[in-house]
């Protein structure tokens, strides 16, 4: 088995270059994982695995002999470090194919479908947060509208505990998902502080989705005009919003306690 032990390996240098550059990871269609737990969700999640990285320094577990029929090569315990953002992922890095997000990919729903919408997160820890709780309610997908950060951040894969690749995600701008939304008859339900209702006064029952927004601004007007009802969750402190990961999940849970799961 092949055997890299410099770090100026040219797979070395595009692997750095993959975790740090947006901009090549959009023109190459390839990210980094690291850690085997991410890897399982990936692999389950029908991600192509184009090679895998093993340092057995570190991990116990024979890569060469799972029937995974991947490109395998091992690494050195320095390369690894070099790599990884973590020490505690195992020993495993992999260069994973990106897949296809669009609306035209393919993107079907079942009936009566329940989705989470967040309109253009900026922070990548609240995203992977969001994808984490939407995993954790098993939503039928995730509408991403006017994403400022491309997916297969790091900072997103490791937040979002590789509940980035066990969800259903499609991206598009706001035009694109509410058109989307409307000729779905899906309900739009926005966090909102104006003109709302209280969240467990609305009825989630039917094909829903709940958008929220930035924790700075919120909705824009797009999302706020095109809305069957603002929600709100009343706060009885100083203060008038939460973290939109903790908003999120109480909406999502309530919204599964009506539809009885």
């Amino acid at each position: 088995m092949k055997e890299i032990t410099s770090v100026q390996n040219a797979l070395v240098k595009k692997m750095i270059l993959l975790k740090e550059k947006s901009r090549e990871r959009k023109k190459t269609g390839l990210f980094v994982i690291e850690g085997q737990r991410e890897l399982d969700l990936a692999l389950k999640g029908g991600y192509v695995i184009e090679t895998l990285c093993v340092c057995p320094e570190i991990t116990e577990i024979d890569f060469a002999q799972a029937d995974l029929k991947i490109k395998t090569i091992h690494i050195s315990k320095e390369v690894f470090k070099k790599v990884a953002h973590r020490d505690t992922t195992e020993g495993v890095l992999a260069l994973v194919e990106s897949k296809e997000h669009s609306l035209q990919s393919s993107f079907k729903l079942k009936e009566n479908p329940f989705i989470l919408v967040a309109e253009a997160p900026e922070k990548p820890g609240n995203l992977g947060a969001l994808l984490r709780t939407a995993d954790a309610a098993n939503l039928d997908a995730v509408l991403i509208a006017n994403p400022k950060t491309d997916l297969y951040n790091p900072n997103i894969i490791r937040s979002s505990v590789g509940c980035i690749f066990t969800n259903k995600i499609v991206t598009g701008s706001s035009k694109e998902l509410i058109t989307f939304l409307n000729n779905q008859k899906i309900k739009i339900f926005c966090a909102a502080l104006t003109a709302s209702k209280n969240y467990v006064e609305a009825d989630f029952t039917g094909g829903s989705a709940i958008v929220v927004g930035t924790e700075a601004t919120g909705l824009t007007d797009e999302w706020l005009n095109n809305s069957f009802q603002n929600v709100i969750i009343p706060m009885q402190g100083e203060i008038d919003s939460m973290n939109v990961s903790v908003s999120a999940a109480i909406l999502i849970f309530e919204a599964k306690r009506q539809r009885g799961f």
